[in-house]
């Protein structure tokens, strides 16, 4: 007999993760005596494990977009009767494989890629309804037929003893109050605000008594450089572990960010956020906090969804001026 816990298939982004954390919410105030394990990918288990709400994180051992069926049944092998439930965040195909090898009862997801068989609990999906990315996620606790409630906001766990360690190995200065960059996007350029901008606005910021730091994975590093350089903003980009990122961004007192998974971060332990869109919609993915000031131009063209930007300007994002970004940084 199977024990009775859920296993939830988490996303593979860092800003999906955290905005699953509203389901594991909602799923924690209807059943607190149920446990709720997360499978997802290894990287992703550092902000799994901030999220009181989740037992255990359990690492994919297949890389993205891997269908890795040895490697699946391997894992299903070991989940076997450890769950009376599961629910499939991601709609592929690939994503619904584990629960089903594992022979987990009921298998909730919603409609995608032809699951029916692998997925025994199917919801319809209607993106005009459920019109976030959270929302769908929420969804997928409820019970048939029931209303989705508000999304509760996610909220991490800070690490004061980590922080305090990355804040010293870093050599950062704390005297200041601090405003978080982030300045990269994984999705693409048409995301990005640009290099110029960010860095016209730490020279405003360091002028008016903010220190700058600049946050984010070795895949924006040139960015930080550029921006350390024509500033006196403290680049660590690439220098610090996700763990690291989530506790520097709660002793930050405001965030400056792409619509990034670092923004949802931001948001979820407590910073104030401001969040710069140009390709994507705030009404899609916002940053999931009251505390948050949008940047969105919502011109003609946008939101495109594009990669990169199809006309060639990206006025969508080099329209928005520091200036005025400086100006609700200090109005706060």
């Amino acid at each position: 007999m199977s024990q009775t816990a859920t296993l939830v298939v988490g996303p593979s982004w860092v800003g999906d993760m955290v905005m699953a954390q509203s389901l594991f919410k909602h799923l924690a105030a209807g059943d607190p005596a149920r446990p709720v394990d997360v499978l997802a990918p290894g990287w992703s288990l550092p902000v799994v494990s901030r999220m009181p709400e989740v037992r255990n994180g359990i690492a994919a051992d297949t890389g993205h977009g891997e269908l890795g069926l040895g490697k699946r049944r391997e894992l299903a092998r070991r989940l076997k009767g450890s769950y009376d439930r599961a629910i499939v965040l991601p709609r592929s195909l690939k994503s619904a494989l584990v629960p089903w090898l594992a022979g987990i009862e009921t298998r909730t997801g919603f409609r995608g890629e032809s699951r029916y068989g692998l997925i025994n609990d199917m919801r319809p999906f209607d993106a005009d309804e459920l019109d976030q990315t959270v929302k769908r996620y929420v969804a997928l606790g409820t019970r048939k037929g029931e209303s989705p409630p508000e999304p509760p906001e996610p909220s991490l766990a800070v690490s004061a003893e980590n922080q305090a360690a990355a804040i010293d190995r870093l050599g950062l200065a704390t005297e200041r109050p601090v405003v978080a960059f982030m300045p990269g996007a994984e999705y693409g350029p048409a995301k990005c605000w640009p290099i110029e901008h960010f860095t016209a606005l730490a020279r405003l910021l360091d002028d008016q008594g903010f220190a700058v730091w600049v946050l984010g994975s070795a895949k924006d590093r040139p960015a930080g450089e550029a921006i350390a350089a024509g500033s006196h903003a403290i680049d660590v980009c690439g220098q610090t572990s996700l763990e690291d990122v989530i506790d520097l961004l709660g002793f930050a007192s405001q965030a400056v960010s792409n619509d990034s998974g670092l923004m949802h971060v931001a948001a979820a332990v407590g910073t104030y956020v401001h969040a710069i869109y140009g390709s994507s919609s705030p009404r899609f993915t916002p940053p999931l906090t009251a505390r948050r000031h949008i940047h969105w131009l919502e011109l003609e063209c946008s939101p495109c969804f594009e990669r990169e930007c199809p006309l060639k300007h990206l006025d969508c994002l080099r329209k928005i001026r520091p200036a005025d970004v400086g100006a609700a940084i200090r109005s706060v």
